[in-house]
């Protein structure tokens, strides 16, 4: 029996999927879930949720606990093979709210603000002390757990882990698995699982900014025909009403510009490099349809659709369904657990995976799963300017996972200024400004910076 333990559990609807993918697994199906979070209502929605699913699809045959708040994450952890981590330190209030207000206060608008940029950069700040203390308490109850991180910003959590800790980690994320389908839609191509079976991509970087570099569909390049395509589309795109415009027009510009189509979206991308959305450049948000404060939409989205759904789950259960994901996470813990060759996108550190990225760096690239664990596979050099984007993004992380490591205050500000968004539209006096302003709204949720 394997066990498996799920940080953040209540992330329910994220729950639901990971583990209602283990159920559909043979190996995992009579596994022990140890669910852990610090919101007891949210725990119990999960407890609740899974034990339907238990029973309805699985004979009952999952083991399930649930573990409340920090005096009880060491049981919740002991002996764990696997720990899959869904935290969202801060939630969307106040934190969220935070990362994104008191930018805008500055003049500094964002998308997504998860990942990178002054969102993204302090999100990690208040994510990485909470992981490092799951991490030191896996290296005492269950040192050979291999921990899958999901939670943004991926490149930064994931650093911290494998820098501060001993734990096996692997970053996961959903935006490879669907690049080319992706890609297919926005051109208005056939998208369908019987063209996507015959096509072969290759696909490395860093998460959120990781490179289609090759796409071949029985055995042809279509790159070519696929970068024609997106140019005609671009052309009509930008000068039709805002209404008829698609939201992955970054992207397709992006491989315009740079050749080669990108793994994340559009409102992602907006704010990964300075060219988008710029205070003196009001026209290019219409222009290029890019959704500023999209994140805080979408997160009231979510919050009261679960809370629709799970009412009208209480109400009748039997609705509940079971249906495989995407997701890595069952098929890694299939491949460890049952010693069956499995091959994912990861990121992982970069140890001469990507020969121009940085070793420091944390990268996406191809890596193959065993019984053995994780292990990345070569890639070689990126075309120079794909690995010059990533490094723009690179340089946030590393100082960020620094500053995180170190407790030393100039490396925020320094993270800051080197954000490629951030840098564009704000002088270093106010980048130190509004990097001051956040410390203190974020309070306690921030350790005390030397």
């Amino acid at each position: 029996m394997a066990k498996i333990t799920f940080m953040g559990a209540g992330s329910t609807v994220f729950v639901r999927n990971v583990i209602g993918d283990c159920m559909c697994t043979e190996a995992l199906k009579d596994s022990h879930v140890a669910l852990y979070d610090i919101d007891a209502e949210r725990l119990k929605e999960s407890e609740f949720i899974l034990k339907v699913m238990n029973e309805k699809f699985n004979d009952n045959k999952l083991k399930i606990t649930t573990h409340l708040g920090p005096r009880n994450r060491k049981a919740a952890l002991r002996n764990a093979d696997f720990v899959v981590n869904a935290i969202q330190v801060g939630g969307y209030k106040p934190s969220t709210v935070i990362d994104f207000e008191i930018p805008k206060k500055y003049g500094l608008r964002q998308t997504i603000g998860d990942t990178l940029g002054i969102g993204g950069i302090f999100r990690a700040l208040r994510t990485i002390p909470v992981m490092l203390e799951f991490g030191h308490e896996i290296e005492e109850v269950a040192p050979n757990a291999c921990f899958l991180n999901y939670t943004n910003p991926m490149s930064m959590l994931t650093g911290a882990m494998l820098k501060g800790t001993g734990v096996k980690t692997v970053g996961l994320c959903h935006s490879v698995q669907v690049c080319v389908k992706s890609l297919l839609d926005v051109l208005g191509m056939d998208s369908s699982p019987e063209r996507l079976a015959n096509i072969h991509s290759r696909i490395a970087g860093i998460n959120h900014m990781a490179w289609l570099l090759d796409i071949t569909e029985n055995g042809k390049d279509i790159y070519p025909e696929l970068r024609k395509a997106g140019e005609r589309k671009l052309k009509t795109w930008l000068k039709a009403k805002k209404e008829d415009k698609p939201g992955n027009m970054i992207r397709v510009a992006m491989m315009k510009h740079f050749g080669y189509y990108v793994t994340e979206s559009s409102e992602h991308n907006a704010e990964y490099a300075p060219f988008w959305i710029k205070s003196n450049y009001p026209e290019l948000i219409d222009r290029w349809n890019i959704p500023l404060d999209e994140y805080l939409r979408r997160c009231v989205l979510q919050i009261n659709a679960w809370k629709e759904e799970y009412r009208k789950l209480k109400e009748n259960a039997s609705t509940l369904g079971l249906k495989k994901s995407h997701e890595y996470g069952s098929g890694i813990m299939n491949a460890i657990y049952t010693n069956t060759p499995y091959q994912i996108g990861g990121n992982v550190l970069n140890t001469g995976l990507i020969t121009n990225l940085p070793s420091e760096a944390v990268v996406e690239v191809p890596c193959l799963v065993d019984g053995s664990g994780i292990q990345g596979t070569y890639v070689g050099a990126l075309p120079t300017q794909c690995a010059a984007m990533n490094v723009t993004n690179i340089n946030v992380q590393l100082l960020t996972v620094e500053a995180a490591l170190t407790l030393n205050k100039e490396r925020i500000y320094q993270a800051a200024m080197m954000d490629p968004h951030t840098a564009a539209e704000l002088s270093i006096d106010d980048i130190i400004k509004m990097c001051d302003d956040l410390i203190d709204a974020h309070g306690n949720m921030l350790p005390k910076y030397k």
